[in-house]
């Protein structure tokens, strides 16, 4: 995988990778300040036991060198034994892949685990070779998948661009959908209620009255995160974790490097009674988004997953000048809270030609179905009729 100006090789933890290089291509000037693609967040979850071989998450990141040894482009890879912590669901394809006599894993997967967050995936700075270099990553991924045996490439959560451009070059493109909170000018919480339907907000006031009722919120960030703060937070994250998909991947070490070394990119919404935390959620803070990621409780009562999740994220972000709140995959609960329908996009390889036309025509009916409900829902959102 060598021309004369650029040499590809796999880096099989992120700790052989200098953090100022990785971070000068994942996170260059001029682009939106992505934490999940940082590698302070990546490498904690590395070193934490979260994303390694032993949990179906063995690294591959490709990386792209000068020949004096600096590094041009990355592209965080993974060889995957399983499909879980992905949030694009291909288990119906392993399952058929593999009644047909083929083996479906390991597959390789480009992406932040157990993150549905929208973000580039081929990582190269601005400038005269990003073209260049961009092709030249994703044919060395796909080299990678051929000269290991695998079955597949996946390159999830990939923004507009980046799936138009992974088309060109034959990944099988694929749509979804997610909520997310844009702020149009609101300016409070005030505004933003200001602008739904009557009977939406009158919904929307009641909901925040039953969740606040003997409860306090904070807001905690930076040096204001305390490791009581992370204990009592992790203890929510496992309560959740254990309800809703078995065995939660995040250990509290994952958390503990993620405090110490992100604390400002981090935000734990808390909330309180009698001066004990009873629920919280875990929120990453990029340039202009805010990030809802987990959340969980040790007292359960009616609407304070929408208080502590949704609303109090809304007012963070009208207060702090974010105009995105992500609050993760999935949940068409979240329309009638102000989150408006948004497409999601990944891109796949595929190397059986059977397999892949089974897939390519499959998509093209979903990518169809997806965007008539988006076209629904955008027609059902709780704002005032020419909104």
């Amino acid at each position: 995988m060598d021309d004369t100006t650029l040499r590809l090789s796999i880096a099989t933890s992120l700790s052989q990778v200098d953090r100022g290089a990785w971070d000068a291509v994942a996170n260059p000037p001029g682009e939106r300040y992505d934490p999940f693609l940082s590698w302070d967040f990546l490498e904690a979850l590395e070193s934490s036991g979260a994303a390694t071989p032993e949990t179906g998450w063995t690294p591959m990141h490709l990386v792209a060198q000068r020949p004096d040894g600096g590094l041009s482009a990355a592209m965080p890879l993974y060889a995957k034994t399983h499909s879980y912590g992905e949030f694009v669901f291909d288990h119906s394809w392993a399952d058929a892949f593999e009644r047909a006599g083929g083996a479906y894993y390991p597959k390789l997967l480009s992406a932040v685990p157990f993150t549905p967050v929208t973000g580039r995936r081929r990582l190269v700075p601005p400038g005269p070779d990003k073209a260049r270099l961009e092709a030249a990553l994703v044919a060395g991924a796909v080299q990678i998948a051929e000269e290991n045996g695998f079955s597949s490439l996946h390159v999830n959560f990939v923004g507009e661009a980046e799936s138009a451009a992974l088309s060109e070059i034959g990944l099988l493109a694929r749509t979804d959908q997610q909520f997310h909170f844009v702020d149009e000018s609101y300016g409070d919480f005030d505004g933003f209620l200001a602008a739904l339907s009557s009977a939406k907000r009158k919904n929307l006031r009641k909901e925040r009255a039953k969740a606040q009722g003997g409860l306090t919120f904070r807001h905690l960030t930076g040096d204001a995160i305390t490791e009581d703060d992370w204990d009592a937070f992790y203890v929510f994250y496992l309560d959740t974790g254990a309800r809703k998909w078995g065995s939660p991947y995040l250990t509290r070490e994952s958390f503990a490097l993620i405090g110490e070394r992100m604390a400002d990119q981090v935000l734990l919404i808390m909330a309180y009674e009698d001066g004990l935390p009873i629920a919280g959620a875990m929120n990453m803070i990029g340039s202009d988004t805010l990030y809802g990621r987990y959340w969980g409780c040790s007292v359960h009562k009616p609407m304070l997953h929408f208080e502590v999740c949704y609303y109090q994220a809304i007012d963070y972000a009208l207060a702090h000048g974010l105009k995105y709140v992500e609050a993760g995959a999935q949940g068409g609960h979240k329309l009638a809270r102000g989150y408006q329908p948004v497409t999601t996009r990944s891109a796949h390889w595929i190397a059986h030609s059977g397999l892949r036309g089974a897939i390519e025509d499959y998509l093209e009916r979903e990518r169809y179905a997806v965007a008539r409900d988006q076209d629904y829902l955008a027609e059902r959102t709780p704002f005032k009729k020419g909104q």
